[in-house]
């Protein structure tokens, strides 16, 4: 096999770069992220100013060019969702904005909860902290943080009472946000501390300190506070279980050597002379009696349930206050905050008739279309495509739905007809707020509190 023989040119001979102008392979390079069917490639951001300097190129970021190309296109806005994109920003700014959206926006959330009764079967522990997941339709900017030994009061805490009971013979019954009710004249409990007086025109001291009721404020005349949703479960409460009291002799009289054991399907409590707390062991939610019989006399077994007949019972202060969410995930004001580069999906040529097929059926998310180049029709996604319509081009009609899944490109030589890219100045934004503030608010807040941190920068290098 005879080796080909390569060309020299010197190096005298080879074309000038052009000045103040990037050869078209860099351009690509500086500003999109080639992703192959293996991985990713160019992913890193060119910070440096000189990077380009040979070529005459000036890589630094000026104010005045960064003011001009930076724009914000909202896409789509409901009440608690919104997307938008974000254009010539770098890829740190965005994640800068997430995180804070994430993390560093106040919120009040249910931090406290002072149990008065649970009977339920969820322990008080568990119980507090699905109250504290609850998120509260109130505006955070009205409310003062509580620092280490302020008092609660009308301007730093918020008060609900939930109170529910599954009466006997009842269903069991759902507790859901609906229940929590909303205490504008602050706690209702009394103090633990505080001891009876007899003076009736003293007032009862309670886990607040309320100067006023927080429904006469202007704010909250018309907007009460409420939970976001109303239908969240709390917990189940059952009817409970009624046990009678055994009287009977457990054995007639003259049997003073036989053996005797009841079973209860629930935790009770039991009187009995002849029965020993050794002779009582429980598994599997059961107790058992199995004891022999000791004095012989005419006396039975009292059993009291202490589920009762009146059913669970939840009976609960929950006291909200202002935090941030690197505090605990409870006062974050987002569900989730996320952002994805733009997709470009680019055909390095034209694919045709069966090719065109093939490629609109492998596409998972309906990117692609299939124009027919005969008579100039479209055939719209996910449509039957006649074949009797002439020849027919595969054409991009979706990029943004591209969820870089690369089904495209896998497979013989189909990397070589198209080319998926992600632009990287240019970011799709999506805010899905928990109901405390609408999402447009949420990210004009994030940006006043870039602006403070940049402006507490500025000011400890001055």
């Amino acid at each position: 096999m005879k080796e080909q023989k390569t060309t020299k040119v010197p190096v005298w001979d080879l074309p000038d770069v052009p000045k103040g102008k990037l050869p078209p392979h860099l351009q690509l390079q500086r500003t999109r992220v080639l992703c192959t069917f293996d991985a990713p490639t160019h992913t890193e951001s060119i910070q440096y100013s000189g990077a380009y300097a040979a070529m005459g190129v000036d890589n630094s970021l000026r104010l005045e060019e960064f003011r001009n190309n930076f724009r914000v296109e909202v896409i789509k806005l409901t009440e608690d969702d919104m997307e938008f994109d974000m254009i010539g920003i770098d890829a740190a700014l965005a994640n800068a904005f997430r995180r804070i959206l994430i993390a560093e926006l106040p919120t009040m959330a249910i931090e406290k909860v002072l149990v008065a009764n649970n009977t339920s079967v969820i322990q008080d522990e568990v119980l507090a902290h699905r109250l504290g997941l609850i998120p509260l339709k109130v505006d955070p900017r009205l409310f003062n943080y509580m620092i280490e030994n302020d008092e609660p009061n009308e301007k730093n805490t918020i008060v609900f009472k939930l109170h529910a009971r599954c009466e006997r013979g009842s269903p069991r019954i759902k507790v859901t946000t609906n229940e929590l009710k909303w205490l504008p004249n602050g706690s209702e409990l009394i103090l633990s501390t505080e001891k009876p007086t007899q003076d009736s025109t003293s007032k009862t001291k309670t886990y607040t300190s309320f100067n006023c009721r927080q429904d006469t404020l202007p704010e909250f005349l018309d907007n009460p506070i409420v939970p976001k949703h109303d239908d969240i479960l709390i917990a189940k409460l059952g009817p409970g279980q009624y046990v009678r009291n055994f009287a009977t002799p457990l054995v007639n009289e003259t049997s003073t050597n036989e053996a005797s054991a009841i079973s209860f399907t629930f935790p009770c409590m039991i009187e009995s002379p002849h029965v020993s707390s050794n002779d009582t062991f429980s598994f599997g939610g059961f107790i058992k009696l199995a004891g022999a019989v000791g004095s012989g006399k005419n006396e039975g077994l009292n059993v009291m349930g202490t589920s009762g007949s009146v059913g669970m019972e939840i009976e609960l202060e929950a006291h909200a206050v202002k935090g941030v969410g690197k505090t605990h995930a409870k006062w974050s004001p987002v569900a989730t905050a996320w952002y994805r580069m733009l997709p470009e999906v680019v055909l390095l040529q034209d694919i045709e008739d069966g090719m065109a097929e093939e490629l609109f059926k492998k596409c998972p998310v309906g990117v692609f279309d299939i124009e027919d180049i005969g008579k100039g029709s479209l055939i719209v996604f996910d449509q039957f495509i006649d074949r009797q319509l002439g020849r027919k081009r595969a054409t991009v009609a979706r990029p943004r739905s591209c969820t870089l899944c690369r089904e495209c490109i896998r497979g013989d030589d189909w990397d070589k007809l198209l080319s998926l890219r992600r632009v990287k100045d240019h970011f799709i934004f999506t805010i899905e707020s928990t109901g405390a503030l609408p999402p447009e608010i949420l990210f004009t807040e994030a940006v006043q509190i870039l602006e403070e941190k940049c402006e507490r920068v500025i000011s400890e290098l001055s």
